[in-house]
């Protein structure tokens, strides 16, 4: 085959051709992440990361490889070890600032965790320029201008997965615990094809950074003589060599940015191109076009065969009723007057011999049209991808015997692991007249199998979908008119903005709800309280009326000065500090308590790597610092005691802090108070001197308290350092 004979048209079905020197395909995550790990270790230059998500937590290596690597495994310390090792080693990170639709399954702060994480030479930018309802999808690791991966992995949550897909396993843990086998492709390259990738990630990075990005290197080794680059990961031979590429891009419009659907057209013209075998693995099939091109080219050539690999059970009612009943539809319309043993859509499943089931969630995007063309890249079959996301994919051809054969065992090797065969069976099988039947019959039980899929019993397709219209939209959700009378579409809201929104969403619906409760609840006032209190004076049920009283109005935001007032004018100067005192404590230690459930709830998460800090200093400062914000409120009683319960620290320091920062004010409220009251209604030297009494007592209690708290904090942080000295 010559390369001529490619079907690579630049400016209509790809971007530009090109070639790899060398290429392999990185099957499931483990390897990728363990490829990976091994090129960030080796670099000098410069890395680039473009996702989807860029997850700070992600191990990428495990087991033996982890236990014997000198370097870290996790994502964030591995490249802040990189850029302290080497200053002058540039990293950039260009992750897709997501929408609100993502935000259970990925970092909050990713950003802000990132920059605290990381040296200077690590820059971090969060993209908003996709419009409403699409996203960032293309999935790029450039390693010093001389090696890429690309394809369908993102370093990020519910990814990691080996490819025996075992039915559990304890690597296999995400956010939300253990999750089930995952399977996905990514491919490394090197040669002249990574310019052209470094060109579409610093044109990225150019859009949205403030920053100019460092200059292609001059001396990269590229060149199809140069061989295997140093940065090359170890352990992955290359599977291909010298083979013809084209890189197909989905840009949607924005900024004034000409759309792209170079994906589209590449597919399209690729399934024209089909003989005998199309076969297809991907997260999501709902591109009704892309159904009725298989149909047609099934048509056409009779000894063709399509075989589609995809996910069974739908992640939520989202994609159950946009990704799921699309798929009904794909399916009726590939099926449609076609002989049955021609085609099958399916499944990969297990189930052990101890009986456990799983169901192998596909999240690649692979597709070979018989010996001649491979796709690995970021872009589903569905309407997202072909229009409103950004995609890339690489396209081989197999311009020589060798490449055409590696394509060839890359389709039997992803075969073979979803039917629980060996590849050399798999491709006997492929040779077959009918391909796709020979598949189905004489799979193995207690091993993986592929079985039809059967979308109905999940939903039934809807001619008017709000669900696919929201997730598997071709256009964005919302565009706003111009002057010239064209539209322009509106962005997806940056995370800042929905936390602010959020924020400020919060803080209203409270202030609402305390402002209501104020008017609509008659005994929630002043007067009410100190009504409430009087009746209980010189009783047995004194001390329980007050800590009643703090309590409710603790959990109701009622201000603890109004509070302690009243508690002051009914007891007197003695027992209403005591008794406001103990009620205060009692309040606290109840909303430090709900704070500690909403913080293991996921208010953590929320806050993130700011809140993180302020809980690092209050943690540190301890009963010194819960002393200083008592003593100068710069917050609600009761939104400080949330917060206290929300970070790390304890619930006797926290107490003591309260109580030594409380309590000189509440007696200086219970005598300042009463002398001023009485100096009012009978001035005399006595009445002045309680009051100046009140203010000295007053100061020599915080002055007492403050000292006190020093010296216990101390004390503490001296027998942790001598407790440390020892071990």
């Amino acid at each position: 085959m010559s390369a001529s004979a490619s079907i690579f048209q630049q400016g209509e079905n790809c971007w530009v051709s090109s070639k790899a020197s060398y290429a392999a395909p990185l099957i499931d995550c483990a390897n990728y992440y363990k490829a990976l790990h091994s090129s960030i270790v080796k670099a000098k230059h410069s890395i680039f990361i473009v996702g989807w998500d860029i997850d700070s937590r992600i191990r990428l290596i495990r087991g033996e490889d982890e236990a014997n690597s000198e370097a870290p495994s996790v994502i964030s310390e591995l490249l802040a070890w990189k850029a302290e090792q080497n200053p002058e080693l540039k990293i950039y990170l260009l992750r897709w600032d997501s929408s609100l639709a993502f935000f259970a399954q990925r970092e909050m702060w990713a950003k802000e965790v990132w920059d605290e994480n990381t040296p200077d030479n690590v820059e971090t930018v969060l993209d908003d320029t996709i419009p409403m309802g699409g996203s960032q999808h293309q999935k790029i690791v450039i390693i010093d201008d001389e090696v890429v991966y690309s394809g369908g992995m993102d370093v990020s949550t519910n990814r990691w997965d080996t490819r025996d897909h075992p039915v559990e396993s304890e690597e296999r843990d995400g956010p939300d615990g253990e999750y089930g086998p995952l399977h996905d492709v990514q491919a490394v390259y090197s040669g002249p094809l990574v310019k052209e990738f470094a060109e579409l990630v610093r044109w990225r990075w150019l859009r949205v950074a403030e920053s100019n990005p460092i200059n292609f290197r001059e001396d990269a080794k590229i060149k199809l003589e140069d061989g295997i680059p140093d940065a090359w990961p170890d352990d992955y031979e290359p599977w291909f060599e010298n083979v013809d590429c084209a890189l197909a891009r989905t840009i949607p419009f924005m900024d004034e940015v000409e759309p792209v659907q170079e994906v589209r057209n590449m597919l399209l013209d690729l399934i024209n191109q089909a003989e005998r075998v199309i076969y297809i693995e991907n997260q999501f099939t709902s591109r009704q076009e892309i159904a009725e091109a298989l149909n047609k080219r099934l048509k056409t050539c009779p000894d063709l065969n399509v075989i589609v690999v995809s996910s069974y059970e739908p992640k939520g009612r989202f994609e159950c009723e946009a990704f799921w009943a699309s798929r009904i539809e794909f399916k009726k319309i590939l099926f449609k007057d076609i002989d049955p043993d021609r085609v099958i859509m399916t499944y990969s499943s297990i189930t052990d011999e101890q009986g456990r089931s799983a169901y192998k969630r596909i999240h690649s995007k692979v597709m070979t049209i018989d010996e001649k063309y491979l796709v690995i890249g970021s872009s589903n079959l569905s309407n997202r991808s072909m229009t409103l996301d950004t995609e890339i994919d690489t396209v081989y051809y197999g311009n020589d015997e060798h490449n055409s054969a590696q394509i060839a065992r890359v389709r039997d090797d992803l075969l073979a692991e979803h039917s629980g065969r060996d590849v050399e069976a798999t491709a006997v099988l492929l040779k077959k007249d009918n391909p796709a039947r020979a598949l189905m019959t004489g799979q193995l039980a207690h091993g993986y199998v592929l079985t039809q899929v059967n979308d109905e019993i999940f939903t039934d397709p809807s001619s008017d979908n709000l669900f696919r219209s929201l997730s598997d939209p071709e256009e964005p959700l919302i565009a706003m008119p111009t002057m010239d009378g064209s539209s322009m579409p509106v962005r997806n809201p940056r995370r800042r903005t929905i936390m602010v929104g959020l924020g400020v969403l919060i803080i209203a619906i409270l202030g609402g709800l305390m402002f209501w409760a104020s008017q609509a609840i008659p005994w929630l006032s002043a007067d009410s309280i100190n009504a409430f209190l009087e009746e209980s004076r010189g009783t047995y049920f004194a001390l329980p009326t007050v800590l009643l009283v703090y309590l409710v109005g603790g959990i109701l935001f009622f201000p603890v000065t109004v509070l302690s007032i009243a508690v002051a004018a009914v007891f007197g100067p003695i027992w209403g500090p005591i008794y406001g005192i103990l009620g205060a404590l009692l309040s606290s230690a109840t909303m430090f308590g709900v704070g500690k459930l909403l913080g293991n709830a996921g208010l953590k998460k929320i806050g993130g790597p700011k809140v993180d800090a302020v809980d690092q200093k209050l943690k540190s400062s301890g009963i010194v610092g819960v002393a200083a914000i008592r003593m100068l409120p710069i917050a609600p009683f009761s939104l400080v005691n949330l917060v206290a319960g929300i970070s790390s620290i304890g619930l006797f320091q926290f107490l003591m802090g309260t109580f030594l920062g409380m309590f000189p004010p509440m007696i200086a409220k219970g005598l300042v108070g009463d002398s001023i009251t009485q100096i009012f209604r009978n001035p005399s030297p006595e009445t002045i001197s309680y009051l100046a009494g009140g203010i000295i007592l007053w100061g020599l209690m915080i002055w007492g308290s403050q000292k006190f708290a020093r010296w216990y904090q101390e004390r503490k942080q001296n027998k942790a350092k001598a407790e440390e000295c020892v071990a």
